[in-house]
């Protein structure tokens, strides 16, 4: 018989095992409770705002979106519930949804106004903190949700790490396993021409290769190179080596396939670069320093790099995996843009930064009278360009409120002065709103009609080459089919030229828009960098009022304001001149600002003389 301490023994041996079982099922339905919980708190969270307000003013907003989204998704509880339910369980489930249904109509209300309460309450407790912060000159981060200092030239080195990151992603992207080692040999590529000329191996870098052509190009430069007669064509031809090799897509398609058959007219959308495009068409190069690259202009080089990859996409069935995997990363994505808008914005600002310094030295009225004369100046010049008025209105207009209001909410009593000019800046941004809206009606309705016409007139081509055909292949004034095709795109020509003045009048919208909202975010990151003191952001704000005010009053002299795109002549123009500035820069060729406005006005007198030309014949034939 055992004793009663073995019976015990055997007890916790047989209970061992259950207890733990029991231990593992603890654990499970902990962790289960545990997700619940996360889930449950992310859909509480996804519903009411619960995130740190700023002040009382940001806690009285969150409240009220709070209330609103709780109310909101009460109702739309009342109605999905009780449908939901009917459709799992018939006329039971629709009475147990819709008191499900009811229970949340008033649960979620009252969940949501108690929130927004909490978060007004929140608010209100961080609004001398708040005040406090502000007077200190620093900033409220909306992603940490706390006052920090700003730093600008900190803000530029954190926009070139995280360049340099999402370039490490891509380049990941594009190779399995150990992307940094290279292959001993060779890779094998159609054709190896380009490569020869650089002089570089077909496993070479972007950066060996952008070395390489600088050290070529120096050798056969033509004004090097005054007694070699082929130094141009040469010259000419390792510019455009470069500007296939340089560019991921178009190499990875002049590996895979070799040179194209007609460069001429396959690489011409690969060479034409819309950041110098735009630029020559709107004159922008002056200004250049104060609004960066356009984002209109942005914008149209991803695109043509989007479509271009999907274009080489179509045909991956026959690529490697690494070639149709590069494809697949060069896409633009939304990190990309923003940290180009972020970059642009902090440039603009480290600009604006030196470009004040004379105005924060100068030791007397005269030496602000100097600054002031030399702002003058750099104004007219900018005028004297083709819409150089129009970007000196807009860009005049943004930084003088800009100073404007720093100035306002540091020196007037209650911030009386800022409250005046964000009003003023409000009433203006509407305005150019509205602008927009119309230059959107306006380039769509004339878009609309240009093509019915040319769909009339094609109509109207085909019934005439129908007759003439079904009288022997000829029209009745005896002339040939083909010669209908002739006219059918010359009146096709001549609606969609009509056209551009309405797209270049929605573009120059767009680009106010832009350029005002840039600006903004520039100004803002000058005022408010911590690494000088408040006095000197203050003299800052002084000097972009000055600058601001100068460029304004002179691009509203000269017509700013009611810029007008009419004039079609002077559009073809300016397009001519930046596809062939564009090219020229794609193979190499220095063409500097002056020679494309030469090139603008002989193209304009160019159009000017063949058109007085043309009514010339006319008068002498009738």
């Amino acid at each position: 018989m055992k004793s009663n301490t073995e019976s015990r023994q055997d007890e916790a041996v047989a209970g061992a095992p259950v207890a733990a079982e029991d231990s593992v099922i603890r654990k499970d339905d902990q962790q289960q409770m545990e997700e619940d919980l996360q889930e449950a708190s992310e859909v509480f969270n996804s519903l009411f705002s619960t995130r740190r307000p700023k002040d009382g003013w940001a806690g009285l907003s969150s409240g009220l979106k709070s209330a609103t989204k709780g109310t909101v998704a009460g109702l739309a509880s009342l109605i999905a519930q009780p449908i939901a339910g009917a459709q799992q369980d018939g006329v039971k489930g629709f009475f147990g949804g819709l008191a499900t249904g009811v229970a949340s109509a008033v649960a979620l209300p009252v969940t949501g106004i108690c929130v927004g309460a909490w978060q007004v309450g929140r608010g209100v407790a961080n609004s001398v903190e708040a005040v406090n912060a502000s007077k200190a000159g620093m900033q409220w981060d909306n992603e940490k949700r706390e006052w920090i200092f700003y730093y600008l030239n900190k803000d530029m080195e954190e926009v070139q790490e995280l360049e340099a990151v999402l370039k490490a992603e891509k380049a990941g992207k594009t190779s399995s396993g150990d992307a940094a080692k290279i292959d001993i040999n060779e890779k094998k590529v159609k054709d190896r021409e380009f490569y020869d000329l650089l002089g570089v191996s077909t496993n070479a870098s972007a950066g060996d290769i952008k070395k390489a052509y600088y050290k070529e190009a120096r050798k056969c430069h033509p004004d090097k190179c005054l007694n070699d007669p082929e130094a141009a064509a040469k010259f000419q031809a390792l510019g455009h080596a470069y500007q296939i090799l340089s560019n991921e897509q178009t190499r990875a398609a002049y590996d895979k396939n070799g040179k194209p058959e007609s460069s001429a007219d396959t690489n011409m959308a690969n060479e034409i670069d819309p950041l110098v495009f735009f630029a020559v068409m709107f004159g922008s190069h002056l200004v250049e320093p104060y609004v960066g690259e356009l984002w209109i202009a942005t914008t149209a080089d991803s695109m043509m790099k989007d479509v271009m990859e999907q274009q080489q996409a179509l045909d991956m069935e026959n690529m490697t995996e690494e070639e149709a995997a590069k494809i697949l990363a060069g896409k633009t994505s939304n990190a990309e843009v923003m940290l180009k808008q972020r970059k642009r914005e902090v440039k603009i600002a480290l600009y604006l930064k030196d470009k004040v310094l004379p105005f924060l030295e100068a030791n007397d009225d005269d030496d602000l009278l100097v600054f002031k004369v030399s702002i003058q100046k750099e104004a007219s010049k900018i005028a004297d360009t083709s819409f150089g008025a129009t970007f000196l209105v807009t860009i005049g207009f943004a930084l003088e409120v800009e100073g404007e209001e720093f100035l306002g909410f540091q020196n007037t009593a209650l911030g009386v002065g800022g409250h005046a000019a964000r009003w003023r800046k409000t009433r203006k941004n509407t305005q150019n709103n509205w602008k927009l809206v119309g230059a959107a009606l306006n380039a769509g309705t004339t878009g609309r009609k240009a093509m019915k016409e040319v769909e009339a007139a094609q109509r109207a081509m085909e019934e005439k080459r129908t007759n003439a055909e079904l009288e022997g292949g000829k029209s009745k004034e005896g002339e040939e089919p083909s010669t209908d095709d002739e006219e059918q795109a010359k009146v096709a020509a001549q609606k969609l030229e009509e056209t551009i003045p309405a797209l270049l009048e929605l573009a120059w919208a767009i680009n106010i828009r832009d350029i005002s909202r840039t600006l903004k975010n520039a100004c803002k990151k000058l005022f408010t960098d911590a690494e000088v003191p408040m006095a000197t952001r203050i003299r800052r704000a002084e000097a972009i009022h000055v600058i601001g005010h100068e460029f304004y009053s002179i691009g509203k002299a000269r017509g700013g304001e009611k810029y007008s795109v009419k004039d079609t002549a002077d559009i073809k123009a300016r397009a001519e001149v930046a596809v062939m500035a564009t090219m020229a820069k794609a193979q190499g060729q220095e063409v500097s600002d002056d020679d494309t406005e030469e090139m603008i006005k002989q193209a304009k007198n160019m159009r000017a003389d063949m058109t007085a030309g043309r009514g010339e014949n006319a008068k002498n034939e009738s």
